[in-house]
């Protein structure tokens, strides 16, 4: 056989035979959910991670490769507040305006104060505060590209999440035509997408895929409490006393926060922060179901240390104000939930020893290590494109 021949087997083998991904392996977790939200067509593999972790940072995702304009999911989600925002990010002001543009100076208004991406992949009960991604109208996908119907592409899965914000006026106000193009114009991402899908291809599609792949990868499990749990961490008097609390009654927050140690049952409440609800954005928006107005998503308290503002409308800046609105500033009205035992009597009415404690309790469920860990941080690679948080 020739060299040539050699050759030209060796290229026929490589196209017919591409390289298989890597299955990603998820830590197993004691006391968290054992069932993994990942849909069947877009399993977690290492190369897809590391292709969405590129994505998640690279600025020029939105389709703009000015240094001056650039935004990427790590623009508002950004690892050292958890994936969240923060309350001092330095561009964004707050609910209920999202980041400005050029279009909106200072910024589009948005209905919902920011969830952190943490432990995404054990949510198996939709997405945003209302629940709205899943329960969605699968019809109205992003229409024009081919993929109307597609599971990735149309209000179901956390995929879609990734191409709603790249379009969103009030996050990255982009659009898909140009973050294609713009991806697929960076040599870098050539090699990125064959080892995670098998061919150089490029579409809105494995975008969201890969992106969604390496979200699913920030879980929050290396916080005090968790480690006392499993015996590697002693808590002080004061930190047991606030979990006491919180367990029991005395406190009441185990009923929607409790159940497993993503310290959310992730089910939607209405937890009597008003005694009359006309809205367009809560639960009863997505399900029509009359008891669940003035619902929203009970979130996860672990890093409820650096998450505020809180509530899905952001009206409590301190964890201080959270408990003193459970202690005492409960209101009812016909559509509270049941759960909310203590509402007859306007909340538990904590003392300020109780207050203290319960807060010191929450202040261990903070994952210090994932904040700083390298493996969800910006890669190096991305030089000056890539989206690095520079605030206080």
């Amino acid at each position: 056989m020739t060299i040539l021949s050699l050759v030209f087997q060796a290229c026929q083998t490589d196209e017919s035979n591409p390289p298989q991904p890597t299955p990603y392996e998820f830590p197993e977790l004691y006391g968290f959910p054992t069932s993994l939200n990942i849909p069947e067509l877009n399993p977690t593999t290492v190369e897809g991670v590391k292709l969405g972790r590129y994505l998640f940072y690279d600025g020029r995702l939105s389709g703009r490769d000015h240094t001056d304009s650039l935004m990427s999911c790590a623009t508002c989600h950004i690892q050292s507040k958890g994936f969240e925002c923060g309350p001092d990010h330095p561009e964004f002001k707050g609910f209920p305006f999202g980041l400005p543009t050029n279009e909106f100076p200072n910024g589009k208004r948005t209905q919902h104060v920011m969830l952190p991406l943490l432990n995404t992949v054990f949510n198996s009960k939709g997405y945003l505060w209302n629940g709205w991604v899943e329960a969605g109208n699968p019809a109205e996908g992003i229409a024009g590209y081919g993929f109307m119907g597609d599971p990735f592409l149309d209000f179901r899965f956390l995929e879609s999440v990734v191409w709603m914000a790249i379009t969103a006026e009030d996050e990255m106000a982009g659009s898909v035509d140009k973050t294609v193009e713009m991806v697929s114009s960076i040599p870098l991402y050539k090699s990125l997408f064959r080892d995670a899908f098998g061919t150089e291809e490029i579409n809105i599609e494995r975008i969201s895929k890969a992106i969604a792949q390496f979200v699913r990868t920030l879980i929050a499990y290396r916080f005090k409490f968790y480690k006392y749990v499993i015996h590697e961490a002693e808590l002080t008097p004061s930190e047991l006393s606030g979990s006491e609390l919180f367990y029991n009654e005395t406190a009441d927050c185990f009923h929607c926060h409790g159940g497993s140690l993503m310290m959310t049952t992730t089910d939607y409440y209405n937890n009597a922060k008003d005694s009359a609800y006309d809205k367009n954005d809560d639960r009863y928006s997505v399900t029509g179901n009359r008891y669940e107005k003035g619902a929203f998503r009970a979130p996860s308290l672990i890093n409820c240390e650096i998450n505020g503002p809180y509530m899905h409308d952001g009206r409590f800046k301190t964890l201080d104000e959270v408990i003193d609105f459970y202690s005492e500033g409960l209101k009812y009205s016909d559509y509270v939930s049941p759960l909310m035992k203590f509402v007859q009597y306007g909340g538990v009415h904590l003392t300020t020893e109780q207050k203290a404690d319960l807060k010191a309790f929450l202040l261990t469920l903070t994952d210090h290590e994932l904040l700083t860990d390298p493996a969800y941080s910006c890669p190096a690679e991305l030089g000056e494109w890539g989206i690095r948080y520079e605030g206080p």
